[in-house]
């Protein structure tokens, strides 16, 4: 019989997964380094470990900043990089197809599979990055040695360049890391760098999302990984059980199903635009009204999120002038009882961003 579990019950399992309701950890025992922290924006992956207890420098040598899923920059353990590099690859030459986007029908039409082509991109990235090297020169190289199909005209910059994704997801199949904090981005070459000839389980990614996410169904990693998904189903873990969410068949680790009625997990944080919490891809769960999501989850120019007991309950931006930063709440309910936390956390957010916290306006 399947186990019955509220939002509140799941909305607390995810908040204790990922360790938002701890106050000290260190970068071994942060659960969601094993999926990845998406590093968009201004020091969102400092922020985002540090809203989970964990300060760290910019240049932190146990951390390294690579193109992985979704084509976008995330932040892993150093040590973790070859088996991050093995999970996070294409399930098959469709997955690899899907993650590509357009960059495929070129391919398909000159009879190149896709993943032969992220080897090949691979390599002739491996070949031209033996020191660091802005993103633009290396595309520049890329295109004078890649042959057609590899290449695409770009209107914005009256030029030809590789397709993009293949671009960033070949990198770390090359063995290149970004130099944090760069822009335009800079390549290096990972030390002593080999993909893993196996996953940790550990580190694979259907696990480590039902971990995190959990409970889930096979559609909402694909959509995390931009994956189809007959090949999340195919790479379906044995070791689930069934729930119910508002009467919704979904699945979990059957290690973590004992954890999932605990209802919710009490803490306050101001999360990132894109921190791990918000990565879900059964957005309605955590957010119901249909309009509100639309806002915190914007293509362009996205807030983060006020955090109260699992739920969103507003949204944030912070405005800097010089060292000084003010942080802007919009509240979606009254949030009078959270202020003190909240203004903890600014501060905390001041302290990481080197700035000094101007003030904290909280309307209500």
């Amino acid at each position: 019989m399947a186990i019955e579990l509220t939002r509140a019950d799941v909305l607390g399992f995810r908040v204790r997964a990922q360790q938002l309701d701890r106050t000290a950890g260190t970068l071994a025992d942060t659960a969601v380094l094993d999926l990845g922290v998406q590093d968009t924006g201004a020091d969102a992956a400092r922020w985002a470990l540090a809203v989970r207890g964990v300060d760290v420098a910019p240049d932190e040598p146990g951390l390294a900043t690579v193109w992985t899923v979704r084509g976008a920059p995330h932040v892993y353990r150093r040590a973790d990089l070859p088996g991050m590099a093995a999970a996070t690859a294409p399930f098959s030459d469709a997955d690899a197809g899907r993650r590509i986007y357009d960059a495929s029908k070129p391919l398909k039409a000159a009879g190149i599979p896709n993943l032969a082509a992220l080897d090949a991109v691979a390599a002739a990235m491996r070949s031209i990055v033996p020191a660091p090297t802005v993103k633009g020169e290396m595309s520049r190289q890329l295109t004078a040695v890649l042959p057609e199909p590899y290449l695409r005209y770009c209107r914005p910059c009256d030029a030809v360049h590789v397709h993009e994704m293949p671009f960033r997801l070949a990198a770390l199949r090359a063995g290149l890391e970004l130099q944090p904090g760069t822009s335009p981005p800079v390549l290096q070459p990972i030390p002593g760098f080999a993909v893993a000839d196996a996953v940790p389980e550990r580190l694979d990614v259907v696990r480590a999302y039902l971990r995190l996410f959990g409970p889930a169904i096979p559609k909402h990693v694909a959509g995390y990984l931009d994956a189809p998904v007959a090949d999340v189903t195919a790479h379906w873990p044995d070791d689930v059980v069934e729930v119910t969410v508002a009467g919704e068949r979904r699945w979990a680790l059957a290690a973590d199903a004992d954890r999932m009625g605990a209802g919710p997990a009490a803490t306050t944080r101001l999360l990132g635009p894109f921190d791990p919490y918000l990565q879900l891809r059964d957005r309605p769960l955590l957010v119901v009204d249909p309009v509100r999501a639309k806002d915190l989850w914007r293509a362009l120019g996205r807030p983060g999120a006020v955090l109260v007991d699992g739920e969103v309950a507003g949204t944030w931006r912070p405005r800097k002038a010089g060292k000084r930063l003010t942080v802007v709440v919009e509240p979606w309910r009254d949030l009078s009882g959270a202020r003190e936390a909240i203004g903890a956390q600014a501060q905390r957010l001041a302290a990481v961003r080197g700035a000094e916290l101007a003030a904290v306006d909280v309307p209500g």
